[in-house]
């Protein structure tokens, strides 16, 4: 059964985690601003309450969707707090580029997701930006490829740089680029090699 907006709503207030879930889900799908208030007081019960992660991981992408951006502070807040699943810090991180810049590619909550030194932020942070195909100023670039140089090839945190680097230019970017493709982790090959096209290839993600 599709669920229509309201009924969406009413799960959210579902004692059955399931159902909150799939209400979330659903919101995701629709990203109809209207939920964005609605979602953040589900998001502040989840959290304060006995939580799972995949509910948490789904209210914080489905208030990303919405373009609520009245959640940037309680994100900030969020990006801080312990969570046993990292799943939910990588829902943050995307959330907050999405909802957090001044215009398209604007590199801020990237730089702010990189002091944070919270890994499973940053994977968020580096997936929104390839996801939006952002083409941040060269000096964020060169921040982004300047964490990622002592990382070994393997590392999965180079994959949506990979992916986002489609459409960079630059010496250093081109070898960024070439150094992913020769190294042994076979999702980050796949991206560099597609971007050292110059093509986006489109991903889907949780």
């Amino acid at each position: 059964m599709v669920l229509t907006f309201d009924e969406a709503i009413e799960r959210l207030t579902d004692r059955a985690a399931p159902r909150r879930l799939s209400g979330a889900r659903r919101l995701r799908r629709l990203a109809d601003p209207a939920a964005g208030p609605v979602l953040l007081d589900a998001l502040r019960r989840e959290v304060d309450g006995p939580r799972t992660w995949e509910t948490l991981y789904n209210l914080v992408m489905a208030l990303g969707s919405c373009d609520h951006r009245a959640t940037v502070p309680y994100l900030y807040e969020l990006a801080r707090h312990p969570f046993t699943a990292t799943a939910v810090h990588t829902a943050v991180g995307d959330a907050l580029v999405r909802l957090d810049r001044e215009h398209h590619d604007d590199p801020g909550p990237i730089h702010r997701c990189l002091d944070t030194g919270n890994e499973s932020l940053l994977d968020g942070a580096f997936r929104a930006m390839a996801m939006l195909r952002m083409v941040p100023d060269d000096a964020a670039i060169g921040r982004i490829l300047d964490f990622l140089a002592p990382r070994p090839s393997e590392d999965g945190l180079r994959f949506w740089p990979a992916v986002a680097a489609a459409g960079w230019q630059g010496e250093a970017v081109r070898a960024f680029l070439t150094g992913c493709a020769a190294g042994p982790r076979e999702d980050v090959v796949e991206a560099a090699a597609y971007s050292l096209t110059g093509r986006y290839k489109t991903y889907r993600h949780l």
